[in-house]
């Protein structure tokens, strides 16, 4: 016990040996604090339990000082006094309680590594290599993150074939019957022959624009789940310069009004300024499709408790809110066609709302009614 305390303390650093150009020694200190759940994983009665393993150290560390007692009684020199003899006794429940504790915590880390291994992949794709011969519930944990990570990282291999398949062969399906649909037309037709050209080449074009938003779809969760979580610099003011690019002929096409009121230039959050410009831009354009010719389109940047909170309001055709869960759904139902018959995809609501998740945010929306406008709300914590 008194040993392991030892090699403890001269472990205490890992955190700061674990950094990027030290992995070498990171694998040797992780192998090395893992010791004491190793070694009593070897231990037949309780190698298959994780709560046993800290009933025994609990045990041993409790049971210590009366063995330490014991001994003395039979086996040392019995002049000491009685204070000196209680003294020794304290110091040595201290120093065995102490030890205990530390191995506790020590015996927490295969608990602590399967978290971390957990959050990093999360934000950063990083694919850990945990341990996968404990047979306790820690190491069935570790064991079932690690296979997790592997299947996940198989799937989105998968995704990008599916992706190749769809961009390379399956357009090209679509694309044949409107050819020939086209090259029909032109030989002057009967008018049945015509009517039948036009569904041809209606149909096809509806399955082109599917396959389309559905490549678009993939791309755009590939390129989410790619994406790094850290905290960076978001500089506001460039922000709303990109959007105003971005959409000036949508607005200027239904001669609406976009505002922006803020008091917020630069800031830290979870997202990059490129993430946060693609939200804003999709949530706009949102607005826009259902907001009537003429209308103004606010929106309102601000800090508030630690939070960046960005509204987006409209005063268009609004919606119910009793469907509001719906609308951030991949494929909605909920898909409607703008004040001027703009087409809606479905799947732009719902990856702003994937993207704002990721960056530990959230995205809500509400409305008075319909016809009575609606509200798109970003919140997202703020870092010093």
């Amino acid at each position: 016990m008194i040993l392991y305390f030892k090699k403890l303390l001269f472990t205490l650093h890992l955190k700061y040996i674990c950094a990027p150009g030290f992995k070498k020694r990171c694998s040797i200190k992780i192998n090395y604090i893992m010791e004491p759940y190793s070694t009593l994983s070897k231990i037949g009665f309780i190698k298959n339990n994780y709560a046993f393993k800290f009933l025994f150290i609990a045990f041993l560390g409790i049971h210590l000082p009366l063995i330490g007692f014991i001994s003395f009684v039979l086996f040392f020199d019995h002049s000491l006094k009685l204070n000196t003899l209680t003294f020794e006794i304290l110091v040595f429940t201290i120093l065995a309680s102490f030890a205990t504790l530390l191995l506790l915590k020590k015996m927490i880390y295969p608990i602590v590594l399967a978290s971390k291994s957990l959050s990093d992949y999360r934000e950063n794709r990083a694919i850990p290599s945990l341990p996968q011969e404990f047979t306790d519930e820690a190491g069935l944990l570790m064991f079932n993150i690690q296979q997790t990570i592997l299947a996940t990282e198989n799937l989105l291999k998968d995704k990008k074939d599916l992706i190749f398949l769809l961009t390379n062969d399956m357009k090209d399906y679509a694309l044949q019957p409107i050819a020939i649909a086209k090259l029909l037309m032109e030989e002057n037709p009967s008018s049945k022959v015509l009517s039948y050209a036009n569904q041809i080449l209606l149909s096809s074009n509806n399955q082109l624009d599917f396959i389309e938003t559905f490549i678009a779809l993939l791309r755009e969760e590939d390129e989410i789940a790619k994406e790094v979580i850290k905290v960076r610099r978001i500089n506001i003011n460039e922000i709303i310069s990109a959007v105003n690019m971005e959409l000036q002929n949508s607005l200027a096409d239904k001669k609406l009004t976009l505002n922006f009121e803020t008091n917020v230039a630069d800031l830290r959050a979870k997202i990059t300024q490129k993430s946060l410009t693609k939200v804003l831009i999709n949530l706009i354009e949102n607005a826009v499709k259902f907001s009537y010719p003429s209308n103004e389109i606010i929106v309102k940047i601000d800090k508030k408790r630690g939070k960046l909170e960005i509204s987006i309001e409209d005063k268009g055709m609004g919606f119910d809110n009793s469907k509001v869960t719906e609308m951030f759904k991949k494929f909605t139902k909920m898909g409607r066609i703008g004040t001027q018959n703009e087409k809606s995809t479905g799947i732009g609501l719902y990856l702003c709302k994937q993207i704002i998740l990721k960056s530990e945010g959230t995205l809500v929306a509400e409305s008075a009614g319909m016809n009575k406008g609606s509200t798109f709300t970003i919140k997202l914590k703020v870092y010093r």
